[in-house]
């Protein structure tokens, strides 16, 4: 009998009254994904100005926040496959341990360059996070649970995004190493993570209670929520990269704005995704894409013509109300249309992809804003999601026309 076959599996089980700490612990474990770079980026500022005397300083403070999502895009496929092998829930403790050591890392970090290697060691531990942690919500809940649990989840995100801007933001006014020592929360919920997260039933569910239950993975509708992905993580996140420095570039700026302003489209995000299960049961996956992609565009477009605070914060309101639909229909779609015996590998590709974004902006934007300025480029990054926009409602409404979906669920 191989090691893949000697794990304990229990059934799989939605949203019985019994297991609300089991779901309360994934709720608060999916809060370490937002936790990863929303902690520190309001120290950016502070960093660079720390780390001055560095070669190439600007773009390697950028990656001090960005660095991880290249390790998750790396080792979130084999997590993946590891979790679907062996079991959700190892990769998981595994995970929350590495996650809390290499995040206070920063506290002691003397250079740069080792600052750097922490947050690589960081983002190798998120991506066993992030994947498990999506793979046991498509194994625990089916059809619209799924979607509500994931609209909880997302708002949960949403919260502690807020909370850990705002108080990342306020901790980086006292020393641009206190935000690190935020991250030793992780290792408070492993205790929670053996006492209530259980191995569950993948290969032969005892009830079909879906139709992914069938075996088949629909890789078109999978590369498809792959792709929206990568393009959603590029332009939400010049947000949390590029905000800081548009606000002191503006006069207005200080860690503890930069940390409210990109906090609030978090919290904004939040309400709507308790709302996502309602919108997915109208719109379907393609139209959800759609109505969130319009959204941004229209916040990036506020973006670039404002100069003021509160159009800061009513733009970033407005991204944050298409982030709230755009990640749970990342996720649920993602999870219906995989095979329960793929589910750990379609979600690390699904959290690689959303890294992969995370990682490519910097890279994307910095250049931009050197061409052609702060305010250009929020105006082009809102041109390119208002172009997705179109496309994506477009498809929708032909599909619609016709009476099918463009992939079955979708």
């Amino acid at each position: 009998m191989t090691v893949a076959h000697q794990v304990q599996l229990v059934p799989a089980t939605p949203f019985p009254e019994n297991h609300a700490r089991r779901n309360a612990t994934l709720l608060l474990i999916s809060t370490l994904t937002i936790m990863s770079g929303a902690t520190i980026s309001p120290s950016l500022p502070a960093i660079e100005s720390h780390f001055a005397g560095s070669d190439n300083v600007e773009i390697l403070t950028r990656l001090v926040l960005t660095l991880p999502a290249l390790f998750i895009v790396i080792c979130a496929p084999f997590a993946g496959g590891l979790a679907d092998r062996f079991g959700r829930r190892p990769l998981l403790i595994a995970g929350a341990l590495l996650y809390g050591l290499s995040g206070m890392s920063g506290l002691l970090a003397d250079s740069l360059a080792g600052l750097l290697v922490g947050r690589e060691l960081l983002g190798i531990a998120v991506a066993g996070v992030m994947t498990t942690a999506t793979a046991l919500v498509g194994d625990y809940f089916a059809g619209s649970e799924r979607d509500r649990f994931m609209g909880y989840q997302s708002a949960f995100v949403g919260i502690g995004g807020l909370i850990f801007l705002t108080g990342g933001g306020m901790l980086a006014e006292l020393h641009w190493r206190a935000p690190f020592a935020v991250y030793g929360l992780s290792l408070l919920l492993i205790p929670a993570v053996l006492a209530f997260i259980n191995e569950p039933w993948r290969n032969n569910p005892p009830i079909a209670r879906a139709p992914e239950l069938t075996g088949k993975t629909i890789w078109v509708a999978v590369f498809a929520v792959y792709m929206a992905a990568v393009l959603n993580s590029v332009a939400f996140y010049l947000l949390p990269t590029q905000l800081p420095f548009y606000l002191n570039a503006m006069g207005i700026g200080s860690p503890t704005v930069a940390g409210l302003a990109i906090g609030l489209g978090n919290m904004i995000g939040a309400v709507v995704a308790l709302f996502y299960a309602s919108l997915r049961a109208r719109l379907g996956v393609t139209g959800v894409f759609a109505l969130a992609f319009g959204l941004m565009a229209i916040g990036y477009g506020l973006l670039g013509v404002t100069d003021t605070l509160v159009t800061v914060l009513a733009a970033a309101g407005v991204v944050g109300l298409g982030l709230g639909m755009i990640m749970p229909n990342i996720a649920a779609a993602a999870m219906a249309a995989a095979a329960p015996k793929m589910r750990g590998r379609v979600a690390g590709g699904m959290t690689a992809s959303i890294f992969a974004g995370h990682f490519i902006s910097p890279f994307v934007s910095q250049p931009m804003i050197a061409a052609f300025g702060f305010a250009r480029t929020f105006l082009y990054a809102g041109l390119v999601t208002a172009c997705v926009a179109i496309l994506v409602g477009a498809a929708t409404m032909i599909h619609a026309r016709r009476g099918h979906a463009i992939e079955p669920g979708f």
